[in-house]
């Protein structure tokens, strides 16, 4: 015999351990049930016992519940809803430098990469404009670069990918340099694109009346790994974990 299913809201998503469900049968209030999926897949269901519902979209779990109704005699002609509550099964990893790192649930509403971004709290002051995202798609893993504010820049949001369960965001630290000797506010500061030494020094609030722009050093390590001492003019690019030097004045 085939079951009388009705699907309220119906989802082609599949469900899986951690997602939370309402359950509900026609004309059959004692057998509505709210329950988690557990890690096995399974949910516990009044009359019939365990049953399982991971890997069905909820039409599927849906009909399989009415069948078990039909086969145990308990309910004639069911019909069934099934709702999800709490998507959990279907995560996203956002790690690195944002607000708040951690695990998040994907639903019909939040599964873009800006979507995750928010939901994680966005990228932290100390974090990179460039994200990296790990795309997995049929057993392979896609490694895609996404530089957010351009993105909103331009207003090209078709880099801007859907994420699905088991893809991860990472946020790097954003590149800085250094700056030390004779400057008002000595320390480590973020490097903008284009920076320039010029640039630079005014972030530090300028050179001090004991100081020269004149014959300033710049410290880099090279491809090598060895660090070079370099002549350094104001109109010269800073690169990263470059550490500029602002001597004394000898006059």
């Amino acid at each position: 015999m085939t079951p009388s299913v009705t699907a309220f809201g119906q989802s082609r998503e599949i469900l899986g351990g951690g997602d939370s469900v309402r359950i509900t049968v026609f004309q059959n209030p004692d057998l509505t049930t709210e329950t988690r999926i557990s890690e096995r897949g399974t949910i516990s269901f009044p009359l019939i016992g365990e049953i399982s519902l991971a890997g069905l979209t909820p039409a599927g779990a849906e009909a399989r519940i009415a069948e078990q109704l039909i086969e145990g005699k308990f309910v004639l002609k069911p019909q069934v809803s099934l709702n999800v509550v709490r998507v959990r099964s279907r995560q996203v990893s956002v790690l690195g430098q944002v607000a708040r790192p951690g695990r998040y649930a994907l639903d019909d509403t939040s599964s873009s990469l800006t979507d995750l971004l928010a939901l994680a709290g966005g990228i932290s002051p100390t974090g990179d404009d460039n994200v990296t995202v790990m795309i997995t798609r049929n057993g392979k893993t896609a490694k895609l670069e996404i530089n957010v504010p351009s993105m909103y820049r331009t207003g090209d949001l078709s880099r801007n990918p859907q994420l699905e369960s088991g893809d991860a965001i990472f946020v790097q630290r954003a590149p800085v340099f250094y700056i030390y000797g004779e400057v008002q506010r000595a320390g480590s500061y973020r490097l903008e694109p284009g920076m320039t030494v010029m640039q630079a020094l005014s972030l530090g609030g300028g050179v001090t009346p004991r100081g020269t722009d004149r014959g300033l050093k710049v410290h880099r390590r090279m491809a090598d790994g060895a660090v070079a001492k370099l002549d350094a003019h104001l109109t010269d690019p800073v690169e990263p974990d470059d550490v500029i030097y602002v001597k004394e004045s000898l006059f």
